[in-house]
């Protein structure tokens, strides 16, 4: 992919979401989202269908030849209060076809309507309900994008605390883990970032924590206590405001013990993965997962 394409998407990027004010409402800013991810068709022959996980929504998706016993629980992002396992089906089926595993996107309770802890709640419902299909613990990975990143570091950190078995290892992409944006690139990246901003995440953080510490553990996966999660894979682009939520989790989880590969993508942005259909780059971060997840799980 040429340094061309790789500059008219992150123009684009800035004149359709950095450059543009808040949404007046969460229902507009949801419908956006939802436009957005209806430009990319789904690859063919990609099978779709509609479960409910431990009272909780969500899709099955399937690449041709995934198995049926390894399984990706896949979080997507949106600041937990936009997404949906629709709006992820694309960024799911590359997974799916990457890793030959089935790919559980959830449709976990979103803010304001439902703040923290319903997202955290959804998330291990879902979880427990796949092992109470009979799918091994060993045979999961707990994959998530941005918001959905750090709620899947939550989950890995709440399920150790109540004594399940871990998944064998979680895949963070772009997660956003402090809630509370102390991190250095906050400010040092705030003009390359082409999407995203300190005043969006501030917002949509108020709307999940609705009221509560930003900093608590399990709102803020930075702040926790690590040791004894399962093995990690970070991605995150060297030009994002968050880009110091990964590298801070990453030293934090060394220092505690786990095993961490953190991957920081120079020159690309928050979630770059979403443009694999058209970006070498987001292409072979997705190739990279793939064979970590296989890897992982035999």
């Amino acid at each position: 992919m040429s340094n061309r394409e790789k500059d008219r998407i992150r123009r684009w990027l800035k004149q359709n979401l950095k450059s543009v004010p808040l949404p007046t409402s969460i229902k507009e800013a949801r419908a956006n989202l939802e436009g957005l991810s209806s430009w990319v068709p789904l690859p063919p022959d990609t099978r779709v269908e509609a479960v409910i996980a431990g009272g909780v929504p969500g899709e099955w998706v399937g690449a041709p030849g995934a198995a049926s016993d390894h399984v990706i629980l896949c979080l997507h992002g949106g600041g937990y209060t936009m997404g949906s396992s629709k709006a992820t089906q694309v960024n799911a089926s590359f997974l799916s076809a990457a890793s030959g595993c089935r790919v559980l996107v959830i449709d976990y309770r979103l803010a304001p309507e439902n703040p923290f802890p319903a997202a955290l709640e959804d998330t291990i419902a879902a979880y427990r309900w796949l092992l109470e299909q009979g799918i091994s613990h060993s045979r999961i990975v707990l994959v998530g994008f941005s918001a959905g990143g750090g709620l899947a570091l939550s989950a890995l950190v709440s399920l150790r605390d109540t004594h399940v078995a871990l998944p064998a290892g979680g895949v963070l992409i772009s997660p956003w883990t402090d809630l509370a944006g102390t991190g250095e690139s906050v400010v040092t990246r705030a003009e390359a970032d082409p999407w995203l901003t300190d005043e969006m995440n501030r917002f949509h953080a108020a709307l999940y924590a609705n009221g509560r510490d930003l900093r608590h553990p399990l709102i803020s996966p930075l702040y926790a206590d690590m040791q004894g999660l399962p093995p990690l894979l970070i991605h995150v682009g060297s030009d994002e405001i968050m880009l110091d939520d990964s590298k801070r989790v990453a030293e934090r989880a060394k220092s505690a013990g786990v095993e961490v590969t953190l991957e920081v993508w120079e020159g690309l942005w928050h979630v770059f993965h979403a443009f694999a259909y058209r970006l070498a780059e987001g292409k072979q971060a997705i190739e990279q997962i793939g064979e970590f997840i296989r890897k992982k799980l035999g």
